[in-house]
Order: C-alpha cells, then sequence, then structure tokens
C-alpha cells in the first residue's frame, strides 16, 4: 500500500505503546495527523529493545504533533475505562482504539510453570483486549459519526501464534512417554447450546453453515474419536 492517509482530528489510543510495536504504532499514526493517547504501566522504553530515540513515546509525537500520556494496566477495567475517560477529557473524542498491550511470562516446561504466571499472562493478552473493545466501543457508540459515517476503528494486535498451531507441550513431553493432543469436536448437541438450537432462525443459520454437521454425543463415541486418542494411537 503507498500514499499516506489523512488522520487529521482523529483521536487514537494506543496500548502498550511505550516499546517495540505499540511505541511504531503511536508514532505511525501520530505521522499521519493523529492526536494520540499513549499508555502503558511507565512512558519510559523498556530495557533490551532496539530503539534508537530513547525519548518516551509521546514526548518524540508532541515535538511536532499531539500526544499524551496516561498509565493503565490493560488487565484492569477502572484503568481502562480511565484511559477511554481521558482520551475523550483531552481530545473530545475517540476514533482509533489500538489494543496492543501484551506480555510473555515464562519459559518453563508446563508442570514447572506457575499459575501466577499463566493467569497474568491471560489477564494481559486476553481480558485486556476484550476491556479495550468494551470501554472503546461504548464511547464511540455515543459519538456522532465522522462525515464518512464510520464512528471508529478497533484494532486489535494478536500473535501469528493464534493462527498457527505450535505443538509445544506435545514435543516437549514426548521424550518422557507422555501425549498431549487437542480435541476440537465441532458443535455438539449439549446444554450448553440448547436455546441456540431451540431458536429456530439460529438453528437454521447453524445448520446451513455447518452443512447440517450438528452431531449427538452418541456419534462422538460411536466414531470412537475420544478413544482413539487416549489409547495410543494417536500421536
Amino acid at each position: 500500500m503507498s500514499g499516506t492517509l489523512n488522520l487529521q482530528s482523529r483521536v487514537a489510543i494506543v496500548t502498550g505503546s511505550s516499546s517495540g510495536a505499540g511505541r511504531a504504532i503511536a508514532l505511525a499514526l501520530a505521522s499521519e495527523g493523529a492526536s494520540v493517547v499513549c499508555s502503558d504501566l511507565i512512558p519510559e522504553l523498556r530495557p533490551g529493545g532496539y530503539e534508537t530515540e530513547t525519548a518516551p513515546t509521546h514526548e518524540v509525537i508532541t515535538r511536532t504533533g499531539k500526544a499524551i500520556f496516561k498509565r493503565a494496566d490493560a488487565s484492569l477495567p477502572q484503568d481502562v475505562e480511565a484511559l477511554v475517560a481521558a482520551a475523550v477529557a483531552e481530545f473530545g473524542r475517540l476514533d482509533i482504539m489500538v489494543n496492543n498491550a501484551g506480555i510473555f511470562c515464562g519459559q518453563n516446561r508446563i508442570a514447572d510453570e506457575s499459575v501466577e504466571a499463566f493467569d497474568k499472562t491471560i489477564a494481559v493478552n486476553t481480558r485486556g483486549p476484550f476491556l479495550g473493545m468494551k470501554y472503546a466501543i461504548a464511547q464511540m457508540m455515543k459519538q456522532e459519526p465522522r462525515p464518512t459515517g464510520d464512528r471508529g476503528w478497533v484494532v486489535n494486535i494478536s500473535s501469528i501464534g493464534g493462527l498457527v498451531g505450535l505443538p509445544m507441550e506435545p514435543i516437549d513431553y514426548a521424550p518422557d512417554k507422555i501425549h498431549v493432543n487437542g480435541v476440537c469436536p465441532g458443535f455438539l448437541k449439549t446444554a450448553m447450546v440448547r436455546s441456540a438450537l431451540e431458536d429456530s432462525a439460529l438453528h437454521k443459520e447453524l445448520h446451513d453453515a455447518l452443512r447440517g454437521r450438528i452431531w449427538d454425543l452418541r456419534q462422538m463415541w460411536e466414531r470412537r474419536s475420544f478413544s482413539f486418542v487416549v489409547m495410543g494411537q494417536a500421536g
């Protein structure tokens, strides 16, 4: 894609903007004219990065544009709600929400990993984007649309790891003769989905989308799929 984007008068929030990808995103948005609310736990760069400019992101932006820093823990609802409120208080509205904050905790084998490290990762990497969408979209719904008819844009920065399966545990524990598999059985008739199946319009949509393959539980064991996994026939 070539050319420039006109983001003049647009207001953006970028979480995790003090370093890395978040910093690059914030600077890119500012270079196109957006006012940027930079958010992170601290404004300073994270040690060990590859940035050559050492000034905090918002200070770099304010040399030629508009920006503020607002501290927020992306995993805490009160922080994210206050972050959105700060953007509106400073710049009048919110047009762009970039949920970028993410962490990488622990490199231990799963049996040795702490529950705290797992919980912290889920809190920031999964709960964080949920909170960002929740409060940003609530604000956008209250705003008058732009002349284009748009109320806002939400961008969730994820990882290729969410699209490509990496068999870490199966490989990690294969030498110990411990087999780790994942089972994705599809759409099953259970109490969890009864309300959807009893909604005639939704049932038809599901039936069409799944080409009629809505399994009952008997089909699952008749096909021996689960037994196949746990009786040594799968890797």
